[in-house]
């Protein structure tokens, strides 16, 4: 039976080691039985459907620096779970949304900057005057 001991080494993380070692005994216990090998991958898609669906796509970032940051973790380590493609999409389509908030918001305070800038210009060219 294969254990990815690479991703194992990679994760570094006692809690999940002990999941994946159980999740395979369990699995070689089952081997001569394949309804309860059915049962078992149904009940690890139902986890994680669970998982990504509430926990993992909250936690996903919002801005662009933490999605890079992601990203290139997931470049570097690997291990991307599976997302549905609808859900990708709106992850982007938030990110596209915060991205274009932060835009205008730059822009605003670059307006008010600048605004402020010439206001106080103004007046010192006056007191010369």
């Amino acid at each position: 039976m294969y254990i990815n001991t690479e991703l194992k080494r990679q994760e570094n993380n006692p809690r999940l080691e002990t999941i994946a070692e159980m999740v395979q005994s369990v699995a070689k216990k089952y081997q001569e039985d394949t309804l309860k090998l059915l049962a078992l991958l149904r009940l690890l898609e139902s986890l994680h459907r669970e998982i990504r669906d509430s926990l993992f796509l909250e936690s996903l970032p919002r801005d662009r620096q933490t999605l890079y940051t992601l990203l290139k973790n997931i470049e570097e380590e690997g291990g991307w779970p599976y997302i549905h493609r609808l859900k990708l999409q709106s992850l982007l389509k938030n990110l596209a949304e915060n991205t274009f908030s932060e835009l205008e918001l730059e822009k605003n305070t670059q307006s008010l900057v600048e605004c402020e800038t010439s206001k106080s210009l103004s007046l010192k060219q006056g007191e010369i005057s």
